[in-house]
């Protein structure tokens, strides 16, 4: 019986390994779209610290200030409970009581849609009427999946408001450049505006503490006032008057006395425009007080690209800071990632150079560079893969490079030898290729998916 193999893998195998030896232009014209397509795609490829992880978590935050945590869960967390429940998408929700402040975490389901998602729980939790007079409006966010890159650092021995205002202005200025979309600061204070009212003021005037509270409320406020229709087109209304700083507390008016005069908040209290008292923080860098902005990676920002940013940045604004004042980076988490890359790039040359002495030494000239020229055409290869795989170039992607070089080395090395060997035996250039080359295939690729597999 006779048994046709002209289509088992091993003679397809055989038959494009000996169409590739016997046409070499169309051989060299792959090597080099290799070589071009592959570069142009390593230089335009993403890099970042660690892969990057999708979360599909949305939060609800209601601040409710002097609610004890049994009052929270019973008048915040339990009504978004049952109101969110019932969006499309929901795969878990998860609560957390505090004093003070209740947060709803809502977990979406692997392939739902985040944005429609979003849109559904705030339309449902703007539904939600029974919330207690003295809760806060809801903060509701989708959370993003943001990697740190690098501080930016501003110290010197200046006051901590003088550290937050230029703080506050460099986050402006690195979020307001086009590769760089969010900055937040750290080591800094909350600004808070306290008030304190002595009783025996309060009985002087004759006004009580409730007044001086309905005051405050009732005249820090930025407040729509609906529209008007004229002729020229619809104009809407609203009132500003948010105060911002301590002297503009001190002029709320507390009581009009009939006679006409007023009496101001700053007459009755000591209003303090300082930091939250509440949140002891000291950072201080180089010996001296300090504050930070902490700079991220988000989608396909480069995180090298964005820590270049962040020092171009350090190095023209330093000049222009005011006496005492300083900047420095600092947590620089690139570094880690380019110690990597460049510990692959040195392997790489150190290989390339060893198996290029070695096979001139003991094969000859033409077939060690060959081999040579191989292993570089290997890794430009992968690189056009990478891409369409979602798969970037961080720190495990480099790791797995780094052991694949070794893999990659040795492949090359081991085909070169047998190909010599029949050279050796007798057989012509081409024939010796087809044969060499044939024999070590297979194992050559058990080799290199077992490994995969591991």
């Amino acid at each position: 019986m006779n048994h046709d193999n002209t289509d088992s893998p091993t003679s397809r195998t055989e038959g494009i390994i000996s169409w590739f030896v016997h046409n070499h232009v169309a051989a060299n014209l792959l090597m080099v779209m290799i070589i071009v397509l592959g570069a142009v795609s390593l230089i335009t490829m993403k890099q970042e610290v660690f892969p990057e992880v999708d979360l599909d978590i949305i939060v609800v935050t209601v601040p409710y200030p002097g609610a004890s945590p049994e009052e929270v869960e019973e008048a915040i967390c339990t009504r978004i409970e049952e109101k969110v429940a019932s969006v499309d998408g929901v795969k878990e929700i998860r609560s957390r009581a505090s004093e003070g402040v209740g947060s709803v975490t809502i977990e979406l389901e692997k392939g739902a849609d985040k944005r429609k998602a979003l849109d559904d729980v705030q339309t449902e939790v703007d539904r939600i009427t029974t919330f207690p007079d003295e809760a806060e409006e809801p903060i509701i966010t989708e959370i993003t999946n943001r990697r740190q890159v690098i501080n930016l650092v501003i110290y010197g021995d200046v006051g901590e408001r003088t550290l937050k205002l230029y703080a506050e202005q460099a986050r402006n200025d690195l979020t307001a450049l086009p590769n760089i979309s969010q900055a937040d600061l750290s080591g800094v204070r909350d600004y808070e505006i306290s008030v304190e009212v002595s009783e025996t003021t309060l009985r002087r005037y004759g006004i009580t503490f409730d007044q001086v509270v309905a005051a405050l409320r009732g005249s820090s406020l930025d407040l729509p006032g609906g529209s008007v229709k004229t002729e020229a087109g619809e104009i809407l209304i609203r009132t500003k008057g948010q105060r911002y700083t301590g002297l503009e507390f001190e002029r709320i008016v507390i009581l009009s006395r009939a006679d006409g005069t007023n009496i101001e908040l700053g007459q009755l209290a000591r209003v303090i425009d300082g930091f939250d008292e509440d949140t002891p923080l000291t950072t201080r860098y180089d010996g001296s007080p300090a504050a930070m902005v902490q700079v991220f990676r988000v989608a396909e920002q480069d995180a090298i690209d964005v820590a270049d940013t962040v020092k171009r940045y350090m190095t023209e604004q330093e000049p222009l800071l005011p006496p005492g004042l300083k900047m420095g980076v600092w947590s620089d988490r690139t570094e880690i990632l380019k110690s990597r890359r460049d510990l692959l790039l040195k392997n790489g040359k150190v290989g390339l150079v060893l198996v290029f002495i070695c096979l001139t030494l003991f094969l000859n000239l033409r077939l060690a560079f060959w081999v040579m020229m191989g292993i570089p055409i290997s890794f430009l290869g992968s690189f056009l893969f990478l891409p369409s795989a979602d798969v970037s170039l961080n720190m495990v992607s480099l790791f797995a490079y780094i052991i694949a070089l070794g893999i990659v080395v040795d492949d090359a090395i081991v085909v070169g030898e047998n190909v010599f060997d029949y050279r050796q035996k007798g057989l012509g250039a081409l024939e010796a290729a087809v044969k060499g080359v044939r024999e070590m295939a297979m194992p050559v690729v058990l080799t290199v998916l077992t490994t995969i597999a591991a």
